[in-house]
């Protein structure tokens, strides 16, 4: 069965936690993102981290550099933790060795393309061939090095388990339930479709932190899954 992870993306500690308190009995895992982490950073996350945590980082930088990070935030002790597959191999290979000095590791998660990109967009930074061909290439890369599992659109769900089958963990952003705005999102798909697709665990944000019951609105599309 599918998973939710609530995105509390905001830099306000205190509405963090309202959220997570409203929220965290209808959803897996709590997500804080990079906004969170700079305007609060390790004693923000310690405060939320009576509910599993997904600390979305997606860290990016040189192998020794981003191994030194993970390292950093073990003793937090996120469920889940982003970096970026296209940091390369030799990277992504540090984090998963540094992720693995913990007594339990945090599920290592490998960003593919960012569900804000479309075709313009990547090419626009010199990719060619379209998002579905850079996330293959990146979730690849990514599993090969030791990854537990990628970040994606719903879109391409369907093709990396054609590829991939069941290993890796798929967790899938840009989730919209039937007529919420999409905001900056470029690549979506409604709750339901998306496990249906092959998610893991489907990201829902600012559909439910935005809404006037928060609560409510997780409880809604965790039945949706169910």
């Amino acid at each position: 069965m599918a998973g939710l992870i609530v995105a509390l993306d905001t830099a306000d500690a205190g509405q963090a936690a309202a959220w997570a308190d409203e929220v965290a009995p209808h959803c897996g895992v709590l997500k804080l993102g990079l906004q969170f982490f700079l305007a609060h950073g390790p004693a923000g996350v310690r405060e939320v981290t009576r509910h599993p945590v997904f600390l979305d980082l997606k860290l990016h930088d040189i192998p020794n550099t981003v191994a030194g990070a993970v390292q950093a935030v073990l003793p937090l002790r996120p469920a889940m933790l982003t970096v970026h597959a296209g940091g390369g191999g030799a990277m992504l290979a540090a984090a998963r060795r540094a992720a693995d000095t913990a007594a339990h590791p945090p599920l290592l998660l490998a960003v593919t393309v960012l569900t804000s990109l479309d075709s313009s967009a990547l090419h626009a930074t010199g990719v060619a061939g379209g998002p579905r061909q850079q996330v293959l290439r990146l979730a690849r890369l990514a599993m090969d090095a030791g990854a537990d599992g990628l970040v994606c659109s719903a879109q391409e769900a369907p093709m990396l388990r054609d590829a991939l089958g069941s290993r890796p963990t798929l967790v899938v952003p840009g989730i919209r339930p039937a007529g919420a705005a999409l905001h900056d999102q470029a690549r979506t798909m409604t709750p339901r479709d998306a496990v249906a697709a092959g998610a893991d665990w489907i990201v829902v944000g600012r559909p439910i932190t935005g809404s006037a019951d928060p609560a409510a609105a997780a409880a809604a599309i965790a039945l949706e899954i169910a």
